[in-house]
């Protein structure tokens, strides 16, 4: 299959099932929500490193929030709800509650799982804060020195995907990475995903395990390492004229979000100075969710 001139590869990429959680982020301006959300959101790339994964969903207008305040809606993946409450925990804590005029809902109300998060901070007003319900939903008022800060008792977990994925195939560096550039802007507009990485994008792809270090969990794909292609004992799945290769990972609330994000995505990418576009799996044996791209493609 070709799309503007670029192959995409007959493969799927592979993705694993996740927990996830929403959080809404309100302030008196549209700059203080997404600053909450940028530190929020912070060394929240993979689990295998950072524990969780975490992006900006969008940005919100003052219909949209429950307290009619301009605001940011921020995604959290674990692989638990458990694992995840606690991220909630200190996160929200670490950088929400010191964030000027920010206050903070649950996204995910209709979520049948539910994790404490407002019910444990509250304990940093020290006695001094208190608690008001509206609506069946419990909320927490916690004195600071701006006035007050307001979170929900409870927040949503459903089940979620995590790792859906394509790589950019490019003749050099800068035209792979304005292709990439071109994707995730796109990308970016689509409800109930993230792209967790730096920009949306990862350039250090890995596989699972290592060929000489054996007690690491994950090592460099050398078969897409372009300044590896003809080292005795590296199998490269690049053509010769590819000379850059970007990832980019995709996290979703369903498979319907993450499929509709790939598939913008990949038809941005495919543009001049892309050779192939293809995604990363393990022959189905890391995750149950298959995105295959001639599917997903043929649809456009």
């Amino acid at each position: 299959m070709e799309r503007h001139g670029v192959r995409i590869v007959d493969t799927f990429a592979e993705a694993f099932d996740m927990r996830a959680a929403r959080v809404l982020i309100t302030a008196n301006s549209l700059g203080w929500a997404r600053t909450g959300a940028q530190t929020m959101t912070g060394f929240a790339t993979s689990v295998i490193g950072c524990k969780v994964e975490a992006g900006i969903e969008a940005e919100l207008g003052p219909s949209e929030t429950p307290d009619g305040r301009p605001g940011v809606s921020v995604l959290l993946f674990g692989f638990d709800a458990d694992g995840l409450s606690h991220r909630l925990l200190d996160r929200i804590g670490q950088t929400i509650l010191t964030c000027p005029t920010t206050a903070c809902f649950d996204g995910l109300p209709d979520a049948a799982e539910r994790v404490n998060v407002g019910g444990q901070l509250r304990h940093f007003g020290d006695k001094y804060q208190a608690s008001k319900s509206l609506n069946g939903r419990r909320y927490w008022r916690i004195p600071v020195m701006d006035g007050e800060f307001l979170i929900e008792e409870r927040f949503g977990v459903q089940k979620a995907i995590g790792g859906g994925n394509f790589l950019i195939l490019g003749l050099d560096q800068s035209r792979t990475l304005a292709a990439a550039e071109a994707a995730v802007e796109v990308m970016r507009r689509a409800r109930g995903v993230i792209l967790p990485f730096p920009g949306g994008m990862v350039r250090a792809g890995s596989k699972v395990g290592a060929k000489n270090y054996k007690k690491l969990s994950a090592s460099t794909n050398d078969a897409y390492c372009p300044t590896l292609r003809g080292r005795p004992g590296v199998k490269s799945e690049l053509p010769d004229n590819v000379h850059a290769v970007l990832e980019i990972v995709v996290d979703g609330l369903d498979r319907a979000a993450i499929e509709g994000a790939m598939r913008a995505g990949i038809e941005a990418a495919c543009r001049p100075g892309v050779v192939e576009i293809t995604a990363g799996n393990y022959g189905g044996k890391l995750g149950k969710h298959h995105f295959r791209l001639h599917d997903l493609m043929a649809t456009v």
